[in-house]
């Protein structure tokens, strides 16, 4: 009997949420238990913790994954469980190992031979369009039903934004897979002999929405009320910012096109800078003061 904590527990959600409320709940959970955020005896239960929660989204996420775990619970994907029933894994002994960042399931559905032969990708994006799917078979020939291998990769934030290569190996071979920038959360890539599912990591200050990019920052109460210059960064590089006289905490500044870019279209999104203004806790003696001149000033 399974003794790993129950996936929906550990997203806080439930069997009925939706999709994008199980995003939404990974995304809380992620950043709160981010590795980088916990220093000391903390940080070893926090990679504990984070590991977990990266596995029951992955699970949860995924619609096929989600029926399995619901219908068997983790034995759906033990060796010899319910959900291994049907099949051997042809890549058994050829794929993963130690270190290796990806991971595989199996779905059935409508495929093909693998139209690349025995040779490695020269340049995958050269069919862009068939690896995002939609259409039909996009070289031709007559389909037959098979097995798809999907496999999983969990990217850093900006190599997501940015776009990456990575090396794996798969029925012994090494094979270079080229991700193309801006894929989010949840993004799956059809190579045509097997399909990707993307898994991004939080960072530690950006977050993002679809395109667009978002970042807290915290000004001191003096430059909200005279105004002032701030740097801020983007992901691409450091701006300057210009803080206007009487700016009230909670202001959004836009920056047009410094989002991420889109996959599919040579658009980009936005960054927005939410202000926070900084109260101190423990205000010193002659902050107190200045505070108090204030106050009979009206403000």
């Amino acid at each position: 009997m399974s003794t790993k904590n129950d996936y929906y527990d550990l997203l806080g959600v439930t069997k009925t949420s939706s999709s994008q409320e199980i995003k939404n709940a990974y995304r809380k959970k992620a950043l709160e238990w981010h590795p980088d955020r916990h220093q000391g005896t903390d940080k070893e239960e926090a990679e504990r913790k984070f590991k977990e929660i990266n596995e029951a989204y992955q699970i949860l996420s995924d619609p096929s994954k989600k029926s399995a775990y619901d219908n068997y619970g983790h034995d759906a994907f033990s060796p010899g469980g319910m959900g291994s029933r049907g099949g051997g894994n042809p890549f058994a002994g050829g794929f993963g190992g130690q270190g290796s960042p990806f991971t595989y399931t199996w779905s059935s559905g409508g495929g093909q031979q693998n139209p690349f032969g025995n040779t490695d990708f020269g340049d995958p994006f050269d069919i862009f369009e068939s690896f995002f799917g939609g259409g039909g078979n996009p070289f031709g020939g007559q389909q037959r039903q098979r097995q798809i291998p999907r496999y999983s990769v969990r990217l850093e934030f900006m190599e997501a934004v940015n776009g990456v290569e990575k090396e794996f190996v798969i029925e012994g071979k090494k094979r270079k897979i080229k991700i193309p920038e801006g894929v989010d959360e949840g993004t799956k890539i059809n190579f045509g002999d097997f399909t990707l599912s993307v898994n991004v990591a939080p960072h530690e200050f950006f977050e993002r929405d679809g395109d667009d990019i978002y970042i807290n920052v915290t000004i001191p109460y003096s430059m909200a009320v005279l105004g002032g210059t701030i740097k801020v960064p983007t992901i691409l590089d450091e701006v300057k910012i210009k803080v206007r006289e009487g700016t009230g905490s909670g202001t959004m500044i836009r920056l047009r096109g410094q989002g991420a870019p889109n996959p599919h279209h040579k658009t980009k999104g936005d960054q927005y800078i939410k202000l926070n203004i900084l109260v101190p806790e423990k205000p010193s003696r002659g902050q107190k003061r200045i505070i108090d001149d204030l106050k009979e000033e009206g403000l």
